[in-house]
């Protein structure tokens, strides 16, 4: 899988942006705040139809314009598809693949497999849960459609039932129908654990090695699934909670809440681990995150990296560099001299600066 061309209008800080992509390594630099991050967002946004910074769309579009379009080709198994992307103030995006618009954004998902990797990647350890269930989520998303259909209907299904949980304070009658929510909940709950459970599985069987690599074989990592539910069915759980969740008015219980543990030499390093655990557990998993992605799709993904480099030491980045020369990758930095004195080959440079980019090579 490739990228060959990006085009912008009106996204973010770029007016108009027309760019031709090697199929290895391109490298993006130039100071701070020039538009670097935008030019992977936008395609990190045409693989997922969302951004990784948790963007609104109006807030993408640039600052005095109505709409942006973003246009990627991509070339998968030697067949290009063309997907254009309408980002518009008030209303839906509108996306579509060779021309063709879409119905449902889920359409989209497959078509461009993404790995994105920034700075706030590695505190993905140490942060709150949510954005461990959103690195679950995203990442299941783009390999399983019936996830992502199964995940949608979960989530659409506890914003009703919270709603109802709310009415019933006002009206206690409507306590009758919690029932059709519960087994609709209970369906696609079970669903979402299941597959979560199978993917922190598949990581397992591939993050052990790449941590003994990167620790000189001086550490075993494990990653735990840890479900709201604590291993009981879903069902009796959100029955057993019922009248907590009625003086709540939420539902407190489900995998909207579930959470993964990492565990080094048996250790949570979540609370107990050092910075540099922490770190290297999350360059662990990004890098399983693309050889699971080789894995299940026998494709190569794209890999954005969003200025990591220099947030690691001279070992994890000559691991993280060894490890991805087969693959097409975008690097953001703020100078190419880290690169130019590596035996890291570069196959086409671009400058940055105030929204406009030009090509060096």
């Amino acid at each position: 899988m490739k990228i060959n061309s990006l085009k912008l209008k009106n996204f973010r800080n770029y007016d108009l942006l027309n760019l031709e992509l090697s199929e290895q390594t391109n490298i993006f630099y130039g100071d701070n705040a020039q538009g670097k991050t935008n030019i992977l967002e936008s395609l990190y946004l045409c693989g997922t139809t969302k951004s990784h910074r948790g963007t609104k769309d109006k807030d993408m579009i640039q600052f005095g314009k109505d709409e942006s379009h973003i246009e990627v080709k991509v070339e998968k198994r030697g067949i290009t598809y063309q997907i254009d992307m309408h980002l518009k103030k008030n209303k839906a995006k509108g996306i579509a693949i060779n021309r063709i618009p879409i119905k449902k954004a889920s359409e989209l998902f497959g078509i461009l497999n993404v790995v994105f990797f920034s700075p706030e990647d590695l505190n993905i350890i140490k942060n709150g849960p949510a954005e461990r269930r959103r690195f679950i989520d995203l990442e299941l998303s783009q390999l399983d459609k019936v996830y992502l259909n199964d995940l949608g209907n979960y989530n659409r299904i506890i914003n009703q039932r919270n709603k109802l949980l709310k009415d019933i304070s006002f009206n206690s009658g409507l306590k009758d129908t919690l029932d059709i929510w519960d087994i609709q909940l209970i369906e696609y709950g079970e669903k979402v654990i299941q597959a979560r459970k199978k993917f922190v599985s598949d990581i397992n069987e591939i993050i052990s090695e790449i941590h003994k690599k990167l620790t000189g074989n001086q550490e075993q990592i494990e990653v735990i699934y840890e479900p709201n539910t604590g291993g009981q069915s879903l069902g009796d759980v959100i029955q057993r909670n019922r009248e907590r969740d009625l003086r709540m008015m939420s539902t407190t219980s489900g995998p909207h809440r579930d959470d993964i543990c990492f565990q080094v030499d048996g250790i949570d390093i979540r609370k107990f681990g050092s910075q540099g655990q922490q770190r290297t557990a999350a360059l662990s998993l990004k890098l399983s995150e693309i050889e699971l992605v080789k894995m299940l799709t026998k494709d190569k993904p794209v890999l954005l990296l969003d200025d990591v480099l220099s947030e690691l030491d001279k070992h994890r980045q000559n691991y993280l560099l060894d490890s991805i020369d087969d693959i097409q990758t975008l690097i953001t930095c703020t100078g190419v001299d880290e690169f130019v004195n590596h035996r890291f080959s570069i196959n086409k440079i671009f400058y940055v600066h105030e929204g406009q980019v030009r090509n060096e090579n």
